[in-house]
Parts: structure tokens; C-alpha cells; sequence
């Protein structure tokens, strides 16, 4: 979240333990980890991994 912020880019914090939601679009996804970042449709699993994020936000 830190990363992101300080790039000004905005985002939502689903918290799957509060939101049954959430928590139904996280294994939809196939997804047993968090965080896990979607943009774009496309997610990152396990935590933080820069580059990816970078690539995908135009970053790089």
C-alpha cells in the first residue's frame, strides 16, 4: 500500500476476514494468499513482488 501511495496511485483494500465478498472473489480467482493484487484483471499473489507491479502499472 506504501508502494502504491507514494506513486499517487489509488487503490481499494478489501479485507477478506470483514467482507464474505471479498473473500468469494479471492478463491474465484484461485487465490489462497493475500495480498493479492488485481490490476487490470490480472493478479499478483505472495506479497510484494515490484516488478510485476511495475510492469503492469506502466511503471517500468
Amino acid at each position: 500500500m506504501e508502494y502504491l501511495s507514494r506513486r499517487g496511485i489509488t487503490y481499494t483494500v478489501r479485507d477478506i476476514t470483514e467482507d464474505s465478498d471479498a473473500l468469494r472473489e479471492l478463491l474465484e480467482l484461485g487465490s489462497y494468499l493475500t495480498p493479492t493484487t488485481l490490476i487490470d484483471g490480472e493478479h499478483v499473489v505472495i506479497g510484494f513482488d515490484k516488478a510485476r507491479l511495475d510492469r503492469l502499472l506502466g511503471l517500468t
